[in-house]
């Protein structure tokens, strides 16, 4: 396919998830379109007002941040196919009502509730309790999918049938009062989760909503193009670049695909892409944003909580593994481009670099909250001071600045944004309070200690398949929430540091995103580019082979966390670099020419060397890849050219 190419099917609309496993929206009449507006923009208000201003009481806080997300759930989100597509019919305002009814009621019993919490319930806390999982339930069925409310619902029934259950997994058994007035508290579902999403991910979605709201995710995307659309490759570089730049912004792989991918992947068809790879270019460099500082994946933001480390340390921790990740998708286009000898765009057709270059200020934003983060700022504080900054940078430049209006949009799109994360949260609460309450946490850490026999290695492996299972199924946040609530306890029992464990389990449960045989990233971009939503899948993972390995490499040195001496870690990271360029090649069989099946093993073996920390592996592999490298430069090269 020639640069001159354009097929018209590029441009076709493609209706995508704008979110993990998204629902089925509405658009409203005008009427309740407004109403729901303004309780949107409400919704993202309260949240700034009470973390800054006037505190409350927090288990009131997150049953109301819990019970509002509902009701605009419930009105924006159908509950199956052929419902009502422009209006709220009945039963959801009959659902609307019941999630106001049960976050009153704790309002009007906040004492009582507090008083006697653990004790023997009052009848109406039960019955706020079973109507309020319910709500729950049906709210991240609506938002989230199947998946996490059937695991939800499989605790609650282990609940009741613990009498009856063999070995690790029998306990003695509770009755249905007591446990519904016990999981509609601050143990349950207002517990660790919700706080999380209450406290730090509504305000951090709320930047990100702010920031688009003033065009900078379109400055990001033109200033990758410009930066790297005339290269070789280049729209597909722009692609990598954008993926870490929107990911600063973003904490979804799919809302990344569905950003960017309309305009990157006709791009990259346009100068010879298959469709296949352009998506799995979008994807890949999308599910990156997940794990690109300073706004992580909204797992990050649960994981400070469990763990107790300050979210700047977790931001700074996945630093390394991020450079790691976006140098490997790099290199891959770049490869994939030398392979199939495809070029850029004309300097003509992209942005030009002076005028963007002046509006540079729209960075400030991100510095603001970064410097907020690094100085000991609480992470709320820190996303207060991010949404500021974007609204008074924004009046630097007439076309993108914040008025009013567009205030009350940014509210509004965030809360639409936090809708999902809200509910997962929410959902997820139900399990861990489960876990709490009947204790399997602990006996499931029994068993990952006996399976593994002792193994750090084969229970780190198991840990894995649990994240990708989990997050094949289920939002990226709640496959962390459940694993990190089940398995990670086990692996600290074993003397896997806490940061270590967590972020391993973080990991794989983003990864699962372009990970078969549920991907979603991959699969939004195949629909984009209409390609095969399989080979787009196999071919992320490829692209993204790194992530799968580099977790195991900072589980035997916290090196690559940025955990140790500045020189180490330096020593680290540069010899990782070249290990990860190293395993693009030996995926992509090229290193300054077509590498054979066995040259591509002496690759792999060099890019495992030197992604793995320590003197000893870094110099076996520097020799292997300074030894394939001198064969390709100087006797293949001259084998070549006497043929």
């Amino acid at each position: 396919m020639s640069a001159a190419t354009h097929d018209p099917a590029d441009d076709a609309a493609v209706a995508v998830p704008e979110e993990e496993f998204g629902g089925l929206k509405r658009a409203l009449r005008p009427a309740e379109h407004w109403l729901f507006f303004t309780l949107a923009a409400g919704f993202t208000a309260y949240h700034l007002i009470v973390l800054n201003l006037y505190p409350q009481e927090a288990l009131l806080f997150r049953a109301t941040h819990v019970a509002w997300g509902a009701a605009l759930g419930f009105a924006l989100y159908r509950p199956f196919a052929a419902a009502c597509t422009d209006r709220v019919p009945w039963y959801d305002w009959v659902l609307i009502a019941a999630s106001v009814a049960c976050a009153a009621y704790i309002y009007v019993e906040l004492e009582g509730l507090l008083f006697r919490a653990g004790a023997i319930p009052d009848p109406l806390d039960v019955v706020a309790g079973l109507v309020g999982t319910l709500i729950v339930l049906e709210f991240a069925r609506r938002t989230a999918g199947l998946a996490l409310p059937i695991i939800a619902g499989v605790f609650i029934l282990y609940v009741f049938i613990g009498p009856w259950m063999p070995g690790v997994l029998y306990h003695r058994g509770y009755d249905w009062q007591r446990f519904f007035a016990y999981i509609y508290s601050d143990l349950g579902i207002f517990g660790t989760t919700t706080e999380a999403s209450s406290n730090f991910i509504v305000l951090f979605v709320a930047f990100g909503a702010f920031l688009q709201v003033s065009k900078v995710g379109d400055y990001f995307n033109d200033l990758s193009l410009s930066l790297f659309g005339w290269t070789r490759g280049g729209p597909a570089k722009a692609t990598v670049a954008s993926g870490v730049l929107f990911g600063a912004i973003s904490g979804s792989s799919v809302a990344n695909v569905v950003a960017s991918g309309s305009i990157t992947i006709p791009m990259m068809r346009r100068v010879g892409y298959d469709r296949a790879t352009a998506a799995a270019v979008e994807a890949t460099s999308s599910t990156g944003g997940q794990i690109t500082p300073p706004v992580l994946g909204a797992g990050a933001f649960l994981m400070a909580e469990i763990t107790g480390i300050p979210y700047g340390e977790i931001a700074f921790a996945a630093i390394i593994p991020c450079l790691l990740f976006y140098v490997a998708c790099f290199m891959h286009v770049e490869l994939h481009a030398r392979l199939n000898g495809l070029e850029g765009l004309p300097r003509s057709e992209l942005p030009p670099l002076p005028a963007l270059l002046r509006k540079a200020f729209l960075f400030l934003p991100l510095v603001v909250m970064v410097w907020a983060l690094m100085s000991g700022y609480s992470a709320f504080r820190a996303g207060t001071l991010g949404i500021l900054s974007a609204v008074v940078v924004s009046w630097l430049d007439r076309e993108a600045a914040i008025g009013p209006r567009r205030v009350l949009d940014g509210l509004a799109q965030a809360a639409r944004d936090s809708l999902q994360l809200v509910a997962v949260c929410a959902c997820a609460g139900i399990i861990v309070g489960v876990i709490a309450l009947t204790g399997i946490g602990g006996r499931f850490a029994q068993l990952i200690l006996a399976l593994a026999g002792q193994s750090q290695l084969y229970a780190m492996i198991f840990a894995m398949l649990i994240a990708l299972i989990l997050g094949m199924g289920m939002p990226t946040t709640a496959a962390y929430a459940i694993a990190a609530a089940v398995v990670a306890p086990g692996l600290q029992r074993m003397g896997v540091p806490p940061l270590v464990a967590h972020m391993f389990i973080f990991y794989f449960a983003v990864i699962s995103s372009i990970t078969p045989p549920v991907a979603l990233a991959s699969f939004a971009a195949a629909a984009i580019a209409k390609a095969d939503p399989w080979r787009t899948a196999f071919i992320s993972v490829k692209m993204g082979l790194a992530t799968f390995i580099v977790p195991f490499m900072f589980f035997y040195s916290p090196l690559l966390l940025g955990q140790g001496e500045l020189v180490t870690i330096l020593q680290a990271l540069a010899t990782a670099a070249i290990g990860v360029v190293l395993l693009a090649c030996a995926t992509e069989g090229w290193l300054g020419g077509v590498l054979s099946w066995p040259l591509r093993a002496v690759a792999l073996a060099a890019a495992l060397c030197l992604i793995t920390p320590g003197t000893v592996t870094d110099l076996v592999g520097l020799a292997l890849g300074l030894a394939l490298w001198s064969y390709m430069r100087f006797v293949r090269k001259e084998g070549v050219q006497s043929a």
